[in-house]
């Protein structure tokens, strides 16, 4: 069995998530996918599914289910992957293959050579730039697409990060914890597909703002 359990959160993807999970049957990955216990609708659409593990997140958020989720994980190796399809599965093969010695996270990027999206808009690319100079100038980060949320890593090197952020800072979270903890990072070039349902879940100036504010409060306060 594989070392690596893709962490799928869910909400509200009764569409989508059925369809990625019949692309996944190909691999021979461990699922674990986390959602609030109230979302039956999409727990309704995967309940009879195969070699799965469904896990009920005690608390509300996106942040809330990553963290939870790597909790849970017990394999060596983990990676968050959209429930929407977006990210591309047979990029993990080359993710893995970087995660050796040298690189303990691989932070998969839409702006490397070789990468790109199918679902990026003015806005979201704007967004994104600013976020990730942002990381570069006051943190010092080595990667451009800081709020590209497909990464791949080691289990329980992520769970000594003590992860805090229950909504979306915590992808800026994450790679800031991993850098002051001197862990080893590389990014390597995704192509992002267009979303199976082709719906956001986010609203891009909101979250924006929470995602400023919790750069704010990480550069501020060092503790990890």
């Amino acid at each position: 069995m594989s070392e690596l359990t893709l962490l799928i959160p869910a909400k509200k993807e009764a569409e989508s998530l059925p369809i990625f999970l019949d692309e996944l049957r190909r691999y021979d990955y461990k699922i674990l996918i986390v959602l609030e216990e109230r979302d039956k609708e999409t727990i309704d659409a995967i309940t009879l599914r195969e070699n799965i593990e469904i896990f009920y997140q005690k608390n509300n958020g996106y942040g809330s289910a990553l963290i939870e989720g790597i909790d849970h994980i017990k394999t060596k190796y983990f990676c968050i992957i959209n429930a929407d399809g977006s990210m591309n599965p047979s990029e993990l093969d080359n993710m893995l293959k970087n995660i050796n010695d040298d690189n303990d996270l691989v932070f998969g990027s839409r702006y490397l050579k070789n990468a790109g999206s199918e679902d990026d808009d003015f806005i979201t690319v704007v967004g994104n730039y600013i976020f990730s100079f942002l990381g570069k100038v006051f943190f010092n980060l080595k990667i451009n697409d800081i709020l590209y949320t497909y990464v791949l890593g080691r289990t329980e090197l992520v769970k000594k990060l003590n992860l805090k952020f229950s909504d979306f800072k915590v992808c800026v979270e994450l790679p800031i914890k991993a850098h002051r903890s001197k862990l080893k990072y590389i990014s390597t070039p995704s192509f992002e597909r267009k979303r199976i349902a082709g719906k956001k879940k986010v609203n891009p100036f909101l979250d924006g703002l929470y995602i400023l504010t919790g750069m704010c409060y990480l550069f501020f306060n060092k503790v990890l």
